[in-house]
């Protein structure tokens, strides 16, 4: 069975291959360091292991309670945010019919997303439409206290049991969140919810491997054992080998490290299937909040091919130099289509009849990667042979330790979060909450 590749041969004009060796010699340190919990933040490194701690009768469990949902709601809503809303997400994205709503396949409930944002619209549009079907809720939150999930499953905890009854809105309601403390742990007990555990030593971000995406990814009828096996063979070659050569997260994290030394401080995450387009909201996630600290970090953007090459194009190809690529390229697509012949040939495409169109894809990914490095944007190619359960498993475990690697090199702690809480601080004093009495004097003299 094949494996994810990296290629970063594209690279080799903009950094020198001393360069990056350098940051790859810090490797077998840096693995280490993630390994035997001795490294910054190492009282969340709950993840490095995780996959391949993960028991067949975990996955029974977390199974048997997903599918509770199988055939009795229409609908489950998954209330969290961060990663606790974008691993699940990103896999149960890639992973879906692109038209699922017009094929409307019911055999699983379709899985929507709350406590993400605090748009009164959004959260009245998904209301109206809960109002006309059955529904069942996933809340996910280590404290039960965070803004916008906690309003959130305030208000959808309401409405169902509005709509169900107390008891049966219990027995719809899915908490996961800390073993012992906490205001959802508290409440799950009161209520009786049926609970899963997020661990203490795995921050939401390096969580889509716990309960917190597998229950919504088993939820939606996808299948978590090959997930999950994807991610323990990756984590064999990325937790044992040191090299560059052997294995693709030092590859990763030496190239991107040298490049941001080199003044290529935003790197754009690109995709030529838009199924992708949540791998890099997750993506994007991971690495700003890992090494976006002291001042420094690369930027994480994403883009999706080709639709983004008619309007991002312009500026990645002539731009400010400060950029570079890395490409996700799925090697054989699930789907067959070839290009018909017409015989009037007015948009002169004949030339294509007869190929797949997955090969005119190909050729525009490779065409505009030589355009992208001629134009001074260096790129890293990381293949899948397939998107599928134990490939994405493969991908997100390999970006997970690549960014646990590549902070150290930075000489970050990847693992903290200290400056999400200033917009809280702010938000809180604005709103008058108690406690906050001083902040909201000072905040308003600003205003």
């Amino acid at each position: 069975m094949e494996n994810l590749k990296i290629n970063i041969d594209k690279i080799s004009g903009f950094v020198s291959k001393e360069a990056v060796s350098g940051y790859g010699n810090e490797a077998a340190k840096h693995i280490s360091a993630l390994k035997n919990k001795t490294g910054k933040g190492n009282d969340f490194l709950g993840w490095v292991n995780l996959p391949s701690s993960i028991t067949s009768a975990n996955l029974d469990a977390v199974e048997k309670a997903a599918h509770i949902y199988k055939g009795k709601v229409d609908v489950v809503v998954v209330v969290g945010i961060g990663g606790s809303y974008l691993g699940a997400k990103s896999v149960i994205e890639a992973l879906s019919h692109n038209f699922a709503l017009l094929k409307g396949d019911t055999t699983f409930p379709q899985i929507v997303f709350a406590g993400q944002n605090i748009g009164e619209d959004y959260l009245y549009e998904l209301i109206e439409v809960l109002d006309k079907k059955s529904y069942g809720i996933v809340v996910i939150s280590k404290s039960g206290t965070t803004t916008e999930p906690a309003l959130a499953f305030r208000i959808l905890k309401n409405h169902l049991e509005s709509k169900v009854g107390k008891a049966k809105a219990k027995d719809l309601t899915i908490a996961i969140t800390d073993e012992k403390r906490g205001a959802l742990r508290t409440l799950a007990t009161q209520e009786g919810y049926a609970t899963f555990v997020i661990p203490d030593d795995v921050g939401g971000r390096y969580s889509v491997l716990t309960p917190v995406g597998l229950i919504p990814i088993a939820a939606a009828g996808f299948n978590i054992k090959e997930l999950v096996k994807g991610a323990v063979d990756m984590e064999k070659i990325c937790t044992t080998e040191t090299s560059l050569e052997k294995n693709p997260a030092v590859a990763y994290a030496a190239a991107r490290n040298a490049l941001y030394k080199a003044g290529k401080t935003v790197e754009i995450l690109a995709s030529y299937n838009p199924k992708l387009i949540y791998v890099s909201e997750w993506w994007k996630q991971l690495y700003g909040e890992s090494e976006g600290k002291e001042n420094k970090g690369i930027f994480p953007a994403s883009v999706t091919f080709t639709a983004d090459l008619h309007s991002m194009g312009q500026y990645i190809q002539e731009g400010l130099r400060i950029i570079f690529e890395t490409v996700i390229s799925i090697k054989n697509p699930d789907k067959k289509v070839l290009v018909p012949t017409d015989p009037e040939n007015l948009d002169t495409l004949n030339f294509l009849a007869g190929k797949r169109v997955d090969e005119v894809n190909r050729m525009a990914e490779l065409g505009t990667m030589l355009a992208h490095v001629d134009g001074g944007v260096p790129n890293i190619r990381i293949e899948i042979p397939q998107l599928n359960e134990y490939y994405l498993g493969q991908l997100l475990y390999f970006f997970e330790i690549a960014c646990g690697i590549s902070g150290y090199m930075l000489g970050v702690n990847p693992f903290d979060q200290p400056g999400v809480e200033a917009y809280k601080k702010n938000m809180f004093a604005l709103l008058e909450k108690p406690g906050f009495e001083e902040e909201t004097k000072k905040i308003k003299a600003r205003l």
